[in-house]
């Protein structure tokens, strides 16, 4: 059984080194007892077979419902200041839905995100770069220093997304403004933030209603007027926020992380320099070692599981992370260092764009950009570096996710 005691993952020791923290745990025991904003005892899972088994084994689900489990959600967001209006929208979305359901779902969007729609987008993606990259370069002009996560790292992925989708271009600072209330976790903007998203979302499907564009919103009201049945109107609503949302927060984040990485790894900079073929490689070994996300929302055993030695009861929440699987010492060689030439097996050994049904829906389009973003500003900028010492870089104490507050950078 699951031992009483719980590791609080908000604890300041946690969040300000989660590296050390997590892999702590991974070492201590294949399970650990965790809870976090309020929510009851959940099951940690730290180790890559078995985090990789909760992801793709069909005996776990996202919705507690089809486990008899307890729905901890709502808890949960209202620790967080949802409002009950808006929990709605979230509570059922194409990540907390299962079977048939999520099946119907992933379907209406997955053309979007197909390899070969996303290869179709890489010379937009390069225009885009390219022209941020020459605000870089006048920021940084005369010794000036730039900070990266709001010069590239924000917004290329949020106007690649916003383009797919068909948010207007005047429109798409505001999910960036969102996107950072979201990550203070302050109760008292969080229920504005998401109420003026949502409404934003209802405003974009009338507008695309009364005039259809060559987008994805577009595409769904099509899809539903041919069958309403394959999607109401809440549904659309809940998946272009996600798709919105989580299309540019977790690119963002990679980018900036893997530029902090890379600038702290000299010689791997310069292998990649010496041979950019090796660049989708190195985004991959990136996001293993530096990816934002740390583990995932709660799945739930339909029936009695064994994970690591330990039997946990049907109905349990458990917690995929991502991180500490990332880094296990039995499943990589030398885990905690950065490789860009390593060789991880067959397909995507790395965890950290999920496994399994919930498999990231947007990990082509997040690996190209990723690629883009980071070939292009490193040729561009072949003196580049940190402004700063790199201990004095910000990262964001949120628990789930590695992120800076900024990356001041000096280009010349």
């Amino acid at each position: 059984m699951v031992a009483p005691s719980a590791v609080d993952l908000m604890d300041p020791a946690v969040t300000a080194d989660p590296y050390t923290a997590y892999g702590r745990m991974r070492e201590q025991a294949p399970t650990t007892t965790v809870t976090m904003l309020g929510s009851p005892p959940a099951v940690l899972v730290t180790r890559y077979d078995d985090v990789r088994t909760v992801l793709t084994d069909p005996r776990f689900v996202t919705d507690p419902a089809l486990a008899g489990g307890p729905d901890i959600r709502e808890k949960i967001m209202a620790t967080m200041g949802v409002p009950d209006d808006v929990a709605g929208y979230l509570a059922r979305a194409i990540l907390t839905v299962d079977g048939d359901e999520h099946t119907r779902l992933r379907k209406l969007v997955s053309r979007a995100f197909t390899v070969k729609r996303v290869a179709a987008l890489r010379p937009r993606v390069e225009e885009i770069t390219a022209a941020l990259l020459d605000d870089v370069a006048a920021a940084g002009a005369g010794g000036a220093p730039v900070d990266l996560v709001e010069a590239l790292a924000y917004p290329l992925p949020i106007t690649v997304i916003c383009e797919l989708v068909g948010v207007p271009g005047p429109e798409r600072p505001q999910w960036h403004e969102w996107g950072a209330v979201l990550t203070t976790m302050d109760r008292e903007r969080t229920g504005p933030a998401l109420r003026a998203a949502i409404a934003h979302v209802h405003a974009l499907i009338d507008a695309r209603r009364a005039e259809p564009a060559d987008d994805l919103v577009s595409a769904l009201i099509s899809a539903q007027d041919d069958d309403g049945d394959r999607l109401s109107d809440r549904e659309m609503v809940t998946m272009i926020f996600a798709i919105v949302m989580a299309g540019h927060e977790t690119t963002a984040h990679l980018v900036s992380n893997g530029v902090l990485a890379l600038l702290g790894a000299p010689d791997q900079l310069a292998a990649l320099r010496a041979d950019p073929a090796g660049w989708p490689g190195a985004v991959h070994e990136l996001m293993r070692a530096r990816g934002p996300v740390q583990f995932t929302q709660f799945r739930y055993p339909t029936v009695d599981v064994e994970l690591g030695g330990t039997v946990v009861p049907a109905g349990t929440p458990v917690i995929a992370g991502l991180l500490p699987a990332n880094h296990d010492p039995r499943a990589y060689d030398r885990p905690d260092e950065l490789d860009v030439a390593r060789e991880t097996g067959r397909g995507e050994g790395h965890l950290g764009f999920g496994q399994g049904a919930h498999y990231c829906l947007g990990a082509a389009l997040a690996r190209q950009e990723g690629e883009v973003a980071f070939r292009m500003l490193f040729e561009r900028f072949p003196d580049l570096r940190l402004a700063v010492p790199a201990a004095e870089v910000t990262w964001l104490p949120r628990p789930g996710f590695s992120r800076v507050a900024a990356l001041p950078v000096l280009t010349g």
